[in-house]
């Protein structure tokens, strides 16, 4: 088994998470205090204004702009007897009219369900669910479902299985009707009775909290908020491979150590605050591990690389073997550099946090044999992602689909932007071509305009083509139209902006 560290560092305004096994860093999180939005929380709203016209109501939970509540997001208690996959999964019955279910100055307990996007409030529910780990619980349901992705023929047996955990798992003096519903998530078919019940305990005493806390405030107050990075940690992050937690603020392990011991005190148990001169995060290279994760490139110990690029319909990544000639022939050499590149591209994928459709471009194998080696050799690899993915086997043109389930977004657009200049292309014009570009504008001008002199500003690099390479040319535009062409440098300019001033 792996053996793995849990490195945690703090600041004011970002969180970073990094997770490393045998010395390698295998998973990267980020959060920043100023992006964190209010989904997930639940608020003990006011109705403040109820519009029958529109089917809603505004409702005060204490932030800057009013939520907005729609009658379609209004809880309404299924039938008896139902099932609450089913339920969730079928057409519900129509709704009574907003007006007959809230009026002005009621209490509501609700849940945001969207964040506010400029000026419209944040959209709330009165269903309320609560995730946890490998279930989500919903209090105000009494029956057990499970998620649709998980294959059908597996499905009734866990639902049975989840029944029993959670009949033995009950508060006291609660019945059946009373201890809530569950839904098992798609990423818990194969855990553990342990793990369930462990998550089932945390998410009833989530729930005991939250209602308490319902009682004492006053309306338009948070009651509970969604559990920001630190603490997700010891919910979604710790396993048994876990050794240690490290963090390197002291107020905020003391915070998170209070969170384990109520909750999750065998993931507190290894949670530890870091005193060490350097920072957390320079033993282990970690912010030069995040810096080559955002990168294109990624370099094989055996001299091969990976090219990965990711766009808005699917990743892609291309094996290439680079300077590695090292073993005795050719299918060899192609064989070792696809094994190793399977290993990587596992952990590229964690690391980079990619989802969606990705598409494999190993070498061409000539033997079938190496083709199902380096298949397993991936399926074993990305077996350890605690991401649900689905691997296919190589088509006819030698490409391997796969797809991982997106959970968040990616490194990449968590901490980049396109670029102003390229626009996110990965590439600009050559000085050559933008010079081109500026002799067929300076041509079409003439023909619409009749300055006094046509002033060309572009990069140096532009300007001395111009004044170099396509100096003939420009000599012989110049006599073309009739009027002088005068250059000027501009440093501030981009790669292939310029502008054409008429004097």
């Amino acid at each position: 088994m792996q053996q793995q560290d849990i490195l945690i560092n703090w600041s004011p305004q970002e969180t970073r998470v990094a997770v490393v096994e045998n010395g390698a860093v295998q998973e990267l999180h980020v959060e920043r205090a100023l992006e964190r939005g209010q989904v997930g929380n639940i608020y003990l709203g006011k109705v403040a204004r109820v519009l029958p016209g529109m089917q809603s109501a505004f409702i005060d939970i204490g932030l800057e702009r009013a939520a907005f509540l729609h009658v379609a997001d209004v809880w309404q208690k299924p039938p008896e007897g139902g099932d609450v996959a089913t339920a969730m999964s079928s057409p519900p019955p129509p709704p009574k009219p907003i007006e007959k279910q809230v009026f002005e100055g009621q209490t509501l307990m609700v849940q945001v369900i969207k964040d506010a996007i400029g000026s419209k409030g944040a959209r709330l529910s009165t269903q309320i669910s609560l995730a946890g780990r490998m279930l989500v619980f919903l209090p105000q349901d009494s029956h057990i479902g499970v998620s649709q992705k998980i294959p059908a023929t597996v499905r009734d047996a866990l639902r049975a299985r989840l029944q029993a955990l959670c009949g033995a798992a009950q508060p006291e003096g609660t019945g059946g009707s009373g201890s809530g519903g569950f839904i098992l998530r798609t990423n818990a078919e194969d855990a553990s009775d342990e793990e369930l019940q462990e998550d089932i305990a945390y998410l009833r005493k989530a729930w005991v909290r939250i209602r308490q806390a319902s009682q004492r405030q006053p309306p338009a107050s948070l009651l509970h908020e969604d559990l920001n990075l630190l603490r997700r940690v010891l919910r979604d992050l710790v396993g048994e491979a876990t050794q240690s937690i490290r963090i390197d603020s002291r107020t905020q392990f003391q915070a998170l150590m209070a969170f384990g011991r109520e909750f999750m005190p065998q993931a507190a148990a290894r949670l530890s605050h870091y005193k060490g001169e350097r920072p957390i995060f320079d033993p282990y290279s970690v912010d030069e591990e995040i810096a080559r994760a955002l990168g294109r490139r990624v370099d094989l110990k055996s001299g091969g690389y990976l090219v990965i690029d990711q766009t808005e319909a699917l990743t892609t990544v291309d094996v290439n073997t680079g300077g590695f000639v090292g073993a005795r022939n050719f299918n060899d050499t192609v064989f070792k550099t696809n094994l190793e590149a399977a290993q990587a591209i596992a952990r590229q994928l964690r690391l980079r946090n990619l989802g969606g459709i990705i598409v494999l471009d190993f070498i061409d194998m000539a033997l079938p044999e190496h083709q199902q080696a380096v298949l397993a050799e991936l399926r074993k690899q990305l077996a350890r992602d605690r991401v649900k993915t689905m691997v296919g086997t190589f088509s006819p043109l030698g490409l391997v689909e796969m797809t991982r389930k997106r959970t968040r977004e990616s490194l990449a657009q968590m901490l980049c932007k396109p670029c102003p200049q390229c626009q996110g292309a990965g590439r600009v014009r050559t000085p050559l071509t933008v010079a081109n570009d500026i002799l067929r504008e300076i041509l079409r001008e003439a023909r619409q305009f009749n300055p006094r002199e046509f002033r060309v500003v572009a990069t140096p690099e532009v300007i001395e083509i111009l004044i170099d390479e396509e100096s003939q040319y420009l000599a012989a535009l110049s006599d073309f139209i009739g009027k002088p062409i005068a250059l000027q440098a501009e440093n501030t300019l981009g790669p292939d902006q310029y502008d054409i001033v008429l004097t």
